[in-house]
């Protein structure tokens, strides 16, 4: 894949997107060091960052999903793999900065919207409250992070409670909470004051925390779990087995 002369999108009013590579790794920033999503390069429509290849944890419980949401698109690295490795799922993602959709078009392998595919440049918070939107979604991924990466741009209760009204009956969202270690605990009691079941992993690189949030709670039988790892690492080379293994820890430091 040749690099395009347009390396940086700065429409005004949206922080700017920008790239940069290190050993086959593209990664996007937004107009700061941080990095808000990768690509590798030679393989642009595997997962390529551990904490959002855990986001995909959901798959444990539903293998196939009619509706996936995603909110926030970073590097559309989710996006990218619901669309291409479950083929009956209808994929929607929500991004506010026209920078980001921009780059991730010209740089990150996004495909154009079809029938199954739906990029929109729109406010999280809007989509989550919209009642056209309530009890459709049966997987919500969200990841909102700004320039700064200080924490979730949006962590409130009413925030999670809109999150939990778009999710059909069995429906499930996962998140990274990442930041200062105030916005852990704000953003674990804002879930558990909506979801039935809220769980999260062990952080992984840089301090970010994948939590999985059940709207009706499952029932957790390790065995057909980690049966159910093993066919997630077959067909989509996943390392499902550590999540099996976080999802354990969390209930043994529970009780």
């Amino acid at each position: 894949m040749k690099l395009s002369a347009k390396t940086r999108y700065d429409a005004p009013g949206h922080p700017p997107a920008t790239i940069t590579e290190f050993q086959g790794v593209r990664s996007l920033h937004l107009g700061t060091s941080w990095v808000q999503g990768a690509m590798r390069i030679a393989k642009p429509d595997q997962i390529e960052l551990e904490y959002v290849q855990m986001m995909m944890m959901w798959l444990l419980f539903n293998p196939q999903p009619r509706q996936v949401v995603q909110l926030g698109l970073g590097s559309a690295a989710l996006t990218k793999f619901c669309y291409r490795r479950l083929p009956d799922t209808r994929v929607t993602a929500i991004e506010l900065n026209p920078n980001v959709i921009a780059m991730c078009e010209a740089q990150f392998a996004l495909p154009p919207n079809d029938e199954r595919l739906q990029v929109r440049e729109m406010n999280a918070m809007d989509f989550v409250l919209d009642t056209a939107n309530h009890g459709k979604v049966d997987i919500l991924q969200v990841d909102l992070y700004d320039e700064e990466a200080r924490g979730p741009v949006l962590d409130s209760p009413e925030f999670y409670q809109a999150c939990y009204d778009c999710l059909s009956e069995d429906g499930m969202m996962t998140t990274n909470v990442f930041g200062d270690f105030s916005n852990y605990d704000k953003n674990l009691q804002a879930m558990e004051q909506v979801f039935d079941a809220v769980v999260w992993l062990p952080e992984v690189h840089d301090a970010n925390i994948i939590v999985i949030a059940f709207k009706r709670a499952p029932v957790l039988d390790f065995s057909v779990l980690y049966e159910r790892a093993g066919a997630i690492k077959k067909a989509y080379n996943l390392p499902a087995k550590s999540w099996v293994n976080g999802l354990k820890g969390w209930m043994l430091d529970q009780h």
